[in-house]
């Protein structure tokens, strides 16, 4: 075992070089962390509207929002209960059969209590999820939510998202001041640099136009309004295969498993009292053939092998009855573009790998500081003093979305098996340190249930998994092989962390104070 006062004070000598490190990034990156302003419009996605159209606005609502998704049907309901007159254009209003969204994580579901929308996972089988189990190599962890502080019902759910986005529509709609429509909207009208409202098509091809003082973008990973209000540099280190288990018992009840296998991780969480999602990552953005049998051959000969026991014959089946389903799994820092009129929000905004099931956790945190802003705002109609205001939304929702965002990625990087010595040593330090309980666990699973999303913490933890994989290579007896390999370890860790930290903006992450849209007050009324 390492002795923990080297550690101690081998992890507050890394901890002052990478103070210094994130400082000269800083300085480096003041002038491009500043939020940039009139970049203009792609012209596939904004419309220009003339003065004679202006007069025939609809004065009667408040906020359109685009997408009546997880974020969209939240954001609708929490500020229609603020009072706003709220119009919701969704394009497709039937129940969304996804095999990605199912897991919320205990940070997220105290959100959605803070939101007033704790109910929508009732009624829908949600399962209560009180922590992961860690497979590796025939070896498994427990690791539990840390959740003493909290009332019994703060835990994990996990559910068919379908269920959960139909909870939540009904939950808004409730409210006689939103209105919910199926339509697809083809762009955002602009009028000399502000957007004033939607273009969209009905179910009945019938194009209209909306229009609103503001108008919120939640159209989902696929969105084709995004390029109009930041930059998306979208990654896409990996698919997702989703399988559905019946009838089967995991090893650790009401929790998420995740199985360290080769060539990377394989989830299983309860999605109800009957069913068990699986979630096999293949990395790369292609997947074999599932038409012509290549998926299945896959399955059977290379992931079945490295399922524990105790699932192994229900995965078996769930292959043959064919129901897979493949989804790439996107990744994209959140570079937004000020733009009067408009605001992006969920997965068209910011996203991750969702390994770590923080999508969801995100969103809904991101959704509680934007009404906060808006609360003391009666008038949205200036749209340019709003939009300078609002800047201090994509700064105070920075420490969280940005520590669930490196939190993901880091992982998934660190869970997934390698050629390099080094980063295999990383991840079996990883498992093991994890092992070791107490501050060891509490900590890195209070980080990915977002129950304490604090970017130090993250940073902290993760390097004293590589110090702590250090020690185990040089002790008893340090070789300079080893010592090589614990050098390469530790280089190996910076190169995974730093740069998902310098995408997501050192200076908004740890010094969001630094930031002055920060204090920003709310505009005059």
């Amino acid at each position: 075992m390492v002795d923990l006062t080297l550690l101690g004070f081998v992890l507050a000598a890394l901890s002052g070089f990478l103070g210094l490190y994130c400082f000269g990034l800083l300085r480096k990156s003041q002038r491009s962390c500043s939020v940039e302003e009139g970049d203009g419009f792609a012209s596939t996605t904004t419309t220009a509207i003339g003065e004679e159209e202006c007069g025939s606005r609809d004065a009667g609502c408040d906020v359109i929002i685009v997408g009546a998704g997880v974020a969209g049907a939240a954001l609708a309901y929490t500020l229609g209960k603020d009072g706003r007159r709220i119009r919701v254009i969704e394009r497709d209003l039937a129940e969304p059969d996804r095999i990605v969204g199912e897991l919320l994580q205990p940070g997220g579901y105290l959100k959605l209590i803070e939101l007033g929308l704790e109910d929508c996972v009732e009624e829908i089988d949600a399962q209560r999820v009180f922590g992961y189990a860690l497979f590796k190599d025939g070896k498994s962890t427990r690791l539990s939510y840390p959740l003493e502080k909290f009332h019994s019902d703060v835990a994990g759910r996990s559910f068919h998202n379908g269920r959960f986005i139909q909870r939540m529509r009904e939950k808004a709609t409730s409210l006689p001041n939103v209105r919910l429509e199926q339509g697809t909207v083809t762009s955002l009208l602009e009028e000399k640099g502000t957007i004033r409202g939607v273009q969209y098509k009905t179910k009945s091809s019938e194009e209209l136009k909306a229009y609103a003082p503001l108008t919120i973008v939640c159209d989902g990973c696929f969105s084709n309004l995004r390029r109009s209000l930041c930059s998306p540099k979208v990654d896409v280190p990996s698919c997702f295969v989703g399988l559905v288990l019946e009838n089967c018992q995991l090893p650790f009840a009401n929790h998420g498993h995740v199985i360290l296998a080769d060539p990377s991780p394989i989830l299983f969480y309860p999605i109800s009292q009957t069913e068990v999602r699986c979630l096999v990552d293949v990395p790369g953005q292609k997947v074999p053939s599932i038409s012509n049998g290549e998926m299945a051959k896959y399955l059977k000969t290379v992931v079945a092998p490295q399922v524990p026991p105790e699932l192994h014959d229900a995965f078996l089946s769930a292959i043959e009855r064919g129901n897979i389903r493949t989804m790439p799994n996107r990744s994209m820092p959140a570079v937004p573009h000020p733009t009067p009129g408009a605001l992006l929000m969920g997965d068209a905004f910011n996203m991750r790998h969702p390994l770590t099931g923080g999508g969801m956790t995100v969103a809904l945190s991101d959704i509680v500081v934007l009404r906060n802003l808006l609360r003391p705002l009666h008038d949205l109609n200036d749209a340019p003093t709003l939009c300078k205001y609002l800047e201090s939304f994509y700064t105070l929702r920075k420490p969280v979305a940005s520590t669930i965002n490196t939190l993901a990625g880091a992982l998934y990087k660190v869970f997934s098996a390698s050629p390099d010595q080094a980063r295999n040593e990383m991840r079996q330090a990883c498992f093991d340190y994890l092992s070791l309980g107490g501050v060891f666990s509490n900590g890195p699973v209070s980080l990915l249930s977002g129950l304490n999303p604090r970017p130090l913490s993250l940073v902290c933890h993760f390097f004293a998994v590589a110090i702590y994989g250090v020690g185990r290579l040089l002790l008893p007896f340090p070789s300079p092989k080893r010592m090589w390999i614990g050098a390469k370890l530790i280089s190996s860790a910076s190169g995974i962390i730093l740069p998902i930290i310098k995408a997501e903006g050192v200076r908004q992450m740890f010094f969001p104070a630094t930031v002055p849209a920060y204090y920003r007050a709310p505009p005059a009324q």
